[in-house]
């Protein structure tokens, strides 16, 4: 399945008017939709989509609101905005939508939406691809060694180097822990902490310490990796089926 679609606006018409105008294209398949943000924010966790067609004016959370509150997410669904209301557009813009449709919706622009769409995750399937194939590049004494990034256990940070360990040894990095998130993007990498950085292939237990402190046994690890209480939840939904 190409784009993955979730449809959110208070308004059953116009719901049904775009859904059943977006099945006029078989490169994005509308997979669920909601009549409300509190409702829209469920199924967004629950079927985690990459694009999302929100309505601004709604009862309750609005559709801005919403979107904002996405950003938190760490691989928020595209969002295009669809409303009666032009006067949102800069709001809309600011918070990165790729798009903006007026009510009524015009098939024309659907169309270009749906191209714009199509185009934007082609050249992020590109860039995924181009990152899986570098390695991190670490400074020794003498010489530049690179690290497969499928080789790192875990990363953590100390003073003001950040450390990568792997099965064959601990390698030092002058990058930030942020620098190294994002470098590791294409891959299964999860902050866990403000200090940890975890490969989730390499998980095999979550600890239990207390009602806010939780712990990681990583494979070939004996030290266990603290885990904030804000992570967990996103952490199990992360690894767990």
């Amino acid at each position: 399945m190409g784009l993955k679609a979730i449809v959110i606006d208070d308004e059953p018409f116009s719901r049904q008017e775009l859904i059943y105008l977006l099945g006029n294209h078989q490169e994005i398949t509308v997979i669920a939709e909601a009549s409300s943000a509190e409702q829209g924010l469920e199924q967004i966790l629950k079927f985690e989509p990459n694009v999302l067609f929100l309505d601004i004016e709604m009862t309750g959370m609005n559709g801005i609101e919403l979107a904002k509150t996405l950003q938190k997410l760490k691989q928020p669904p595209v969002v295009i905005f669809a409303t009666a209301y032009p006067d949102y557009a800069v709001k809309a813009f600011r918070l990165e939508a790729v798009d903006y449709l007026l009510k009524p919706f015009d098939e024309e622009q659907i169309a270009e939406t749906v191209q714009r769409l199509i185009q934007l995750d082609n050249r992020e399937k590109v860039n995924q691809s181009k990152a899986s194939a570098g390695k991190l590049a670490v400074q020794l004494e003498d010489r530049i060694s690179y690290v497969n990034p499928k080789d790192i256990i875990y990363i953590y940070r100390e003073g003001r180097d950040s450390y990568l360990v792997t099965e064959s040894g601990t390698f030092t990095s002058k990058l930030l822990l942020k620098e190294l998130e994002q470098k590791l993007s294409p891959y299964s990498f999860f902050r866990v902490h403000k200090g940890y950085i975890i490969n989730t292939e390499k998980v095999e237990e979550l600890v239990s310490w207390s009602t806010s402190v939780y712990q990681l046994k990583l494979k070939n690890v004996e030290e266990q990796i603290p885990v904030s209480r804000n992570y967990v939840k996103e952490l199990r939904d992360h690894l767990e089926l």
